[in-house]
């Protein structure tokens, strides 16, 4: 899984059948070669998301698996993401661990 920022729309006048409503975003990967995505969540230029590649990205479209090797699967909340590789409710020196309530996405429940 990736995390990026959209960095434009991608038109296409003509698409393969079998491709499901949804648009084609161009996204720049932290640390990597920008990509094109498929999209169908309704996200915006300069959005933060994360990606799915591979076999994965397709299969989640169903059995057809329509030739996509990159699907937007989640919105990031920018205030959720720390400067420093921190979790977001970490403060330096703290060495506690986060508070009960915050997502826990080793639980299932949480990661739905």
């Amino acid at each position: 899984m990736l995390k990026g920022t959209v960095t434009g729309s991608v038109w296409s006048t003509r698409r393969v059948d079998g491709i499901p409503r949804g648009a084609f975003l161009e996204v720049a990967p932290d640390g990597g070669s920008p990509l094109v995505a498929f999209d169908v969540l309704g996200s915006g230029i300069g959005e933060r998301v994360l990606i799915a590649t591979g076999s994965v990205a397709s299969s989640w479209l169903g059995s057809d698996h329509p030739p996509i090797d990159a699907l937007i699967i989640g919105s990031l909340d920018v205030s959720s993401e720390p400067d420093r590789g921190e979790p977001a409710n970490h403060k330096p020196g703290d060495t506690k661990a986060p508070p009960s309530g915050a997502a826990d996405l080793s639980n299932k429940e949480n990661a739905r």
